[in-house]
């Protein structure tokens, strides 16, 4: 019985927790701190939207290489 497809799974599984984890803190944050000092949103918010990116961007890297995995194992 192979496992492949069920490792190339649970790779992506752990690979997307923590940039989905990032992600919800950094908005909480960025909430928090705009909330504190509205003055300062625009500035926040631009690298709010950076961080999504950049944790994102990790994200989808976890997800193509479980699939180049599920593929050449498979």
């Amino acid at each position: 019985m192979e496992f492949a497809g069920l490792a190339a799974g649970i790779a992506v599984g752990f690979g997307v927790l923590g940039p989905g984890l990032g992600i919800g803190i950094l908005t909480a944050k960025s909430s928090e701190a705009i909330g504190r000092n509205p003055d300062a949103a625009g500035a926040i918010r631009t690298n709010m939207i950076l961080g999504a990116a950049l944790a994102e961007g990790l994200g989808i890297l976890s997800f193509v290489l479980g699939i180049l995995l599920w593929t050449r194992i498979g």
